[in-house]
């Protein structure tokens, strides 16, 4: 099989044969053309087959109301008292409340809130629970604001409740693969999906991941799990992919994915990039605490920006919102 890879691009000299990618602020004239057990290739867009400069260049539909022709910035709530880097700042109602009316004022265009860690090593959280940590401010935070609000969750019942309480968007990290009727509440409420791919459970993921080759592999992955959402009647322009930054992967791999970010425009889908406070912004940037890594977790949201990432997956929503914003100034 054959992948491509553009090669974004953000210089104001555009030159006339340029694509425009997913109808956004990158473009490109090449792209590597990559074929597993070998080197890749870079070839100019002539070269590539129609249906995939199509699939590459297409604007990327409205999802939960949000034009992604602009970048999109997804905030994080975790009301859990486990999550890796915030767990038991917002688990109380009133806490999780006023920070998500705080994301709000920063900039934040989606409020993500999960009721379960996903860090490594995190144990599943009874169904009942997690519905009772989430379910009740999705709907306070509904009351009072038309942000559009995702539920993080692998479970249909979690996701339901929240659709329910006035959830706009289904973030799953296991792609459909954890609950066999997650597939169903989705479809049926129409509502848009993030498919992440991870290697592993949370509790076992960091054990020892392996790969073939770590882009070629996630990206067959996802295109999979599109499929199988499709065939659930969940619509493809209503998928997010997010290749799973740190879900089933060492330091290295995370390197590659980054590397490569563009490849998974092909999937005909926006793409989602979460990295925002991840170990191995801790290593690289000699920064141990979660809670130091502010600079290095805007450096990442910058590249993926420059590899036309429409949505940005973040814990600090007012200094990447301003980066975002001085980013696609001088763009």
């Amino acid at each position: 099989m054959v992948y491509y890879r553009p090669i974004a691009m953000t210089d104001p000299q555009r030159p006339k044969t340029a694509v425009t990618l997913a109808g956004g602020w990158c473009w490109f004239t090449h792209v590597e053309r990559m074929q597993r057990g070998r080197a890749g290739e870079l070839v100019p867009v002539g070269e590539v087959p129609d249906d995939v400069i199509s699939r590459f260049s297409a604007p990327r539909a409205t999802v939960a109301g949000l034009d992604l022709g602009a970048p999109r910035l997804m905030s994080i709530l975790n009301v859990t008292p486990d999550s890796f880097s915030d767990g038991g700042l917002f688990n109380a109602p009133d806490a999780a409340l006023a920070q998500a009316h705080a994301m709000v004022a920063d900039g934040a265009d989606i409020i993500d809130i999960g009721g379960e860690s996903t860090r490594p090593g995190a144990v599943t959280v009874d169904v009942e629970e997690e519905i009772a940590r989430t379910a009740p401010v999705i709907a306070a935070m509904r009351a009072g604001s038309a942000v559009a609000i995702s539920i993080d969750t692998r479970k249909a019942s979690v996701a339901q409740a929240a659709l329910d309480a006035g959830a706009s968007l289904v973030n799953d990290v296991a792609a459909l693969t954890f609950d066999p009727d997650m597939a169903r509440v989705a479809a049926k409420s129409n509502a848009p999906v993030c498919l992440m791919h991870a290697q592993g459970d949370p509790a076992t993921m960091q054990d020892d991941p392996t790969y073939v080759d770590v882009t070629l592999d996630v990206y067959d992955f996802l295109n999979a799990r599109i499929q199988a959402a499709e065939a659930a009647g969940i619509r493809r322009d209503q998928i997010i992919v997010d290749p799973g930054i740190g879900f089933g992967k060492t330091q290295d791999h995370n390197l590659t994915l980054l590397r490569n970010l563009s490849i998974f425009h092909g999937l005909g889908c926006a793409v989602l990039l979460g990295a925002s406070r991840k170990r191995f912004i801790g290593t690289i940037g000699q920064a141990p605490n979660a809670i130091d890594r502010l600079g290095g977790s805007v450096a990442v949201a910058l590249h993926g920006l420059s590899q036309g990432m429409q949505i940005l997956r973040v814990h600090d929503t007012l200094p990447t919102k301003q980066a975002i914003r001085l980013y696609m100034a001088v763009k």
